[in-house]
């Protein structure tokens, strides 16, 4: 397990590196794009992906407290540590996200008395090259986050298409603004401040599932309990708990067996069930095995009949 959770650590820092390095390069692209240009959107965007810089930051220190060893005072681990980063990474978005909204809703209420710069063609550009690298860096963290099963590097990745959809946005509000409608400039930080709204709630409802003992997905559920039932000697797969404890899981099993078995031979089939279990499935922390007698009806689910 401890190799298993070395190579989340590996992967997680290595994509959050080349997130930084990505985001740092846009943001203050967009930046210059955005004071050069005149366009408030392309500033906005170009906050949205500092932001993303910090949040970055604060996914790796979720990984690496959550990839730290039992000790007495943690005895099961510390798994959720990436579950309480992702919760402050939730409320610093939420926070980001109304600045920007309030910045557009000024200008916008002051349109009468201020007048709203035409955003440049820089501008423009910028926002179409940021939506390209952010959609692909969207997918590169998203492989990555399934591969390692890691919640918080989903929630990373996630932050990449937000800002590819808010550069979209900022790309609309531009070239409204450059058709002669300027006051879709500001509008469109304000839709921006929604789409990061929206990110730091699905970050926020992740977390907590996993802070709350939320069961594991069906697909995995369902692989679970066929890998139970295709252990020899188990004859009823009585009932199978899950529930998600940070990017790892615990699985709870009770099995029927032979009534006939002697003490010993039981033990060995709960082990075979317990062994089969955390080999297949790496992203389980641990699974208990509970043996009943086969004479005992609570099964909810029989073995597939073998033809």
């Amino acid at each position: 397990m401890l190799n298993y959770a070395n190579e989340q650590e590996r992967i997680a820092m290595t994509v959050s590196f080349n997130s930084i390095m990505v985001n740092l390069a846009l943001s203050v692209g967009k930046l210059v794009a955005g004071f050069v240009g005149q366009s408030a959107a392309m500033i906005s965007d170009g906050i949205h992906s500092a932001s993303d810089v910090l949040s970055t930051f604060v996914v790796m220190a979720g990984v690496k407290l959550s990839n730290k060893e039992a000790d007495d005072d943690h005895q099961y681990g510390h798994e959720r540590m990436e579950c309480i980063a992702s919760i402050l990474l939730a409320g610093f978005l939420a926070f980001v996200g109304a600045g920007i909204g309030y910045s557009g809703y000024e200008k916008i209420i002051n349109a009468n008395e201020i007048e709203i710069a035409i955003p440049g063609q820089m501008a423009l550009w910028a926002a179409v090259i940021s939506t390209i690298v952010k959609e692909a860096m969207y997918w590169y963290t998203l492989l990555a986050a399934k591969k390692i099963n890691s919640g918080a590097l989903k929630a990373d990745a996630w932050h990449h298409r937000t800002d590819a959809i808010s550069s979209v946005g900022a790309f609309i509000g531009i070239l409204g603004a450059r058709m002669g409608y300027p006051i879709l400039d500001p509008a469109a930080s304000i839709v921006i401040c929604f789409m990061i709204f929206y990110a730091a709630y699905e970050v926020f409802e992740e977390a907590m599932d996993k802070m709350t003992d939320h069961v594991c997905n069906e697909e995995m559920v369902v692989a679970l309990k066929e890998a139970v039932v295709g252990v020899q000697g188990v004859d009823h797969l009585d009932s199978l708990a899950t529930r998600q404890f940070g990017n790892r899981a615990y699985v709870d099993v009770e099995i029927s067996v032979d009534d006939n078995l002697t003490l010993l031979a039981a033990h060995e089939i709960a082990e075979n069930v317990h062994a089969a279990i955390e080999t297949r499935f790496p992203e389980v922390k641990h699974c208990m095995v509970h043996v009943n007698p086969a004479s005992e009806k609570h099964h909810d689910y029989k073995k597939p009949s073998q033809e």
